[in-house]
């Protein structure tokens, strides 16, 4: 199973854990962390990710994240085709980073897209499963338990 995290789902550990939904996405989110480390998915890198990783002030968080490229199974790189299919997506009102972040998951064959932002979940979005790390550990939880 192919897992595309964006930015603010890499980012969920460094934020205020004093709120509950922050500490239950982040143990979530580190949930699957480990899974991927064990090989149990594989991880989707993008050049998007790469890019807005960059920008981030904060040194620690940017090598901390910046690590998951090199775990990754799939890179997917910029191409025209990926930005038209970016540009199609924020027709359905994405902003255009994460439309390009969903056209980077699809070109890489996500099976999910992993997300804390509520704005990218409410959305109808096809080729994916656009989910929270909470539902996606509680649906793949009781998909075992069958």
């Amino acid at each position: 199973m192919r897992l595309y995290l964006d930015n603010c789902c890499f980012n969920r550990p460094f934020d205020d854990q004093k709120q509950i939904k922050v500490k239950l996405e982040t143990e979530a989110k580190l949930a699957v962390q480990k899974k991927i480390s064990d090989g149990e998915y594989e991880l989707i890198w993008s050049y998007i990710l790469e890019f807005e990783n960059s920008q981030n002030p904060y040194a620690d968080r940017l090598s901390s994240i910046r690590e998951w490229k090199n775990v990754a199974a799939v890179h997917v790189i910029a191409s025209e085709e990926l930005v038209q299919v970016a540009e199609g997506l924020e027709h359905n009102g994405l902003k255009p980073k994460d439309a390009l972040h969903i056209a980077c998951a699809i070109a890489g064959g996500a099976d999910y897209f992993l997300t804390t932002d509520k704005r990218i979940i409410n959305k109808d979005i096809e080729k994916t499963i656009v989910i929270n790390p909470i539902d996606f550990v509680r649906e793949l939880e009781d998909d075992y338990a069958k």
